[in-house]
């Protein structure tokens, strides 16, 4: 059954006269049926948009995902629910954001004065600072469907291939409007001039560089580095925003903590001085270290989560961070 969410992004794309969006909803709505086994269901809702995209003469073809991964297993799609208020972050993060959202909400008034909205991102910082949630907030707050390109099935050892499925993943960018998600994207975009470089790895880069300059689809295109610094300079002016994540600070990891465990706790529970013993762990290691103080709070039979406790399982995350650092 379709969510809320999905209703009123169907009713209001129809009130906008945003037809793509309206299209790209709708076929959410059938690969969701598809998933969970309303095979006819799915089919009847792709026979309508088809007929009805027919009817304005428009002949780009509209595939249904069957399952998570499409027929090429170039893509994993999902349909995420986290919202803009879920990410923590810092407000100026948070503003470009909901500028992305704004600008992609208001498509049809922006293109009426020949303008376009922000939707090819970079986003770069440190491993669990929330680039990966961010692509998961915007699909979320858009109602976009979003797919995640599975870079080790695009990158092969044989010449020439990896263009050739790169030039499918942005075909899917065309065809069917969403999120598209390149994760540990230094991966194809490491500079042209690097001693490491092989005349394959540069071939991929020029054809990623050529297909997002030349890509005027409707999607959001999203990529995610940890290593800004040996990415292709050519590469930054190809997007329309570039996004920088840093490591929580103090209030973003009160803020992380109370997330997970204010259930937990007593009345007064003093926050901040757990702040200091998590300096130096990014906001997935936070998170991980309040699961882990839920976890022996259960274990143990405690009735709350002690700040002992939560001290303990930051300290065994900065432990485990330093391990894998050296």
């Amino acid at each position: 059954m379709a969510s809320s969410d999905q209703l009123k992004a169907l009713l209001l794309s129809h009130v906008e006269g945003d037809d793509d969006h309206f299209v790209s909803v709708a076929m959410q709505l059938a690969a969701h049926e598809a998933r969970i086994g309303h095979g006819k269901l799915a089919l009847e809702i792709r026979d309508i948009v088809q007929q009805a995209r027919k009817r304005t003469k428009s002949a780009t073809p509209i595939p249904i995902a069957k399952g998570l991964k499409d027929a090429s297993g170039l893509l994993y799609a999902t349909a995420p629910h986290a919202r803009i208020n879920d990410l923590v972050t810092s407000p100026e993060i948070k503003e470009q954001l909901n500028r992305v959202i704004r600008e992609q909400r208001h498509v049809t008034k922006l293109k009426s004065h020949g303008l376009s909205p922000r939707r090819k991102l970079l986003l770069v910082g440190p491993p669990g600072t929330g680039k990966t949630f961010t692509a998961s907030v915007l699909a979320s707050e858009l109602g976009y469907p979003l797919f995640q390109v599975r870079l080790d099935a695009v990158i092969t050892k044989f010449m020439g291939e990896s263009s050739a499925k790169l030039r499918q993943v942005f075909d899917a960018i065309s065809e069917v409007r969403g999120v598209y998600f390149f994760d540990e994207f230094d991966a194809l975009g490491t500079h042209r001039t690097s001693p490491n470089d092989v005349g394959e790895a540069r071939r991929i880069l020029n054809s990623f560089l050529q297909m997002i300059e030349q890509d005027d689809s409707t999607s959001v295109i999203v990529c995610a580095t940890n290593h800004a610094q040996i990415l292709d300079y050519a590469l930054f002016r190809r997007f329309d925003d570039v996004i920088k994540y840093q490591l929580p600070d103090q209030d973003e990891v009160v803020a992380l903590l109370r997330g997970r465990l204010s259930e937990y706790v007593v009345k007064g529970f003093d926050w901040k001085a757990l702040a200091h013993e998590a300096e130096g762990l990014s906001s997935a290691e936070v998170t991980l270290a309040a699961k882990d103080a839920i976890k022996t709070l259960l274990i143990e039979d405690h009735d709350t989560v002690t700040t002992e406790m939560v001290e303990s399982a930051l300290k065994d995350r900065r432990r485990m961070s330093h391990s894998a650092h050296r």
